[in-house]
Formats: structure tokens, C-alpha cells, sequence
């Protein structure tokens, strides 16, 4: 495991609480733009919400949970499971005492894209970093945080959303012991 995953929730946590503080309650020009420019102006916008579904993300976690057992790394099946719950439970505690607003309802971090972070997080640490997967993933993040920043969230909630998520992800890489050089997916190294 590269140094910078160690480190990243030392950065991407207090860097989410930074953003939180510095955007305040209100929209900022940049979310304003996105508030212009999104699904009222152009309702098609509306589709990038299937990247957030709910039922697509348990599916999601539920292959890669199956998958990590069985494999039998029990350790990596626990947090694949707990990691988009930590998440959840941390969003919610957040929302509220940062307690900004969109239409009535409490926004900073987004909850669906901390989610989406997590599970899309815990499929690479289930299946490894090919490159094939790492860019499908990315465009799948980019999909889903485009469609939150373009409909019921500010683009700013996004962005606390991904440094949430992102931390998260790293913190369940460090637990659950994953390196970067696992021969075919063993992650005690047993098979050589």
C-alpha cells in the first residue's frame, strides 16, 4: 500500500471539515453555476441519478462482499460491509453539525455520494487496481457526483461528499491490510 492511502484520511477528513466551514450555509458562485446549469435548465440531467440508485449500489456492495468471501478474506468481507455503513453513520452526524441547507433539507455531505465513494471503493479493493477497473470506476464516481451536483445537492456537497468517501475508502484499506502486490488477490500472500 502506497503512503499516500496510509495518510489520505489525515488529509481528505480535514480538508472535508475545511470546505464544510469555508461554504457555510449558503451557495457559493460555483454552486450556483451548477444550480443554473442543471436538471431544471436541462431536465435530461436527471438520468445521472440511476449512478447513485440505491438498489445498484446494494447490488454492487452485495457482489463484491460475496466475492471477498469467497475468497475467504473474511477481514476484507467485514469491511466491505461496514465501511458504506461507517459512512452513512458519519454523513448523518456531519449533516447536522454542519447544518447546511438545499431546499429544506439538511445537504453538507452529500449521503448518496459518500456512499457511492465507499462502494465503488470497496469493488477496487475487491478486485484490485487493473487499469481497466480504475477507469471504469472513475467515470462511474464522476457519472454519480455529476448527477447529486447537477439535481438535490450543491456541487460543493459533492466535494465534502468525495474527501469523506475517499477517506473512508483508504481507512478500509489500511484495516482490512490490502497492499498493492497481492498475487492473485491473496492477501496474506500464502500462494507466493
Amino acid at each position: 500500500m502506497t503512503p499516500a492511502v496510509k495518510w489520505w484520511p489525515a488529509v481528505g477528513l480535514p480538508l472535508m471539515v475545511a470546505l464544510g466551514l469555508a461554504v457555510g450555509n449558503g451557495s457559493t458562485r460555483l454552486d450556483d453555476w451548477f444550480i443554473e446549469n442543471g436538471s431544471d435548465a436541462h431536465p435530461r440531467f436527471g438520468w445521472l441519478l440511476l449512478f447513485t440508485m440505491p438498489l445498484l449500489l446494494v447490488i454492487m456492495l452485495g457482489t463484491a462482499a460475496a466475492v471477498a468471501l469467497y475468497r475467504r478474506h473474511w477481514r476484507l468481507a467485514a469491511v466491505v460491509v461496514v465501511t458504506p455503513l461507517a459512512g452513512v453513520v458519519a454523513v448523518r452526524l456531519l449533516k447536522r453539525l454542519f447544518g447546511r441547507e438545499r431546499e429544506g433539507a439538511l445537504a453538507y455531505p452529500s449521503g448518496h455520494v459518500t456512499v457511492l465513494m465507499t462502494v465503488l471503493g470497496m469493488v477496487v479493493l475487491v478486485w484490485g487496481t487493473r487499469r481497466w477497473l480504475l477507469l471504469a470506476v472513475t467515470a462511474f464516481a464522476v457519472l454519480g457526483t455529476a448527477g447529486q451536483a447537477l439535481t438535490y445537492h450543491y456541487f460543493t456537497d459533492t466535494i465534502g461528499a468525495v474527501l469523506l468517501g475517499s477517506s473512508l475508502v483508504a481507512a478500509a484499506a489500511v484495516a482490512a491490510k490490502v497492499d498493492g502486490c497481492q498475487p492473485r488477490c491473496d492477501l496474506d500472500h500464502s500462494s507466493g
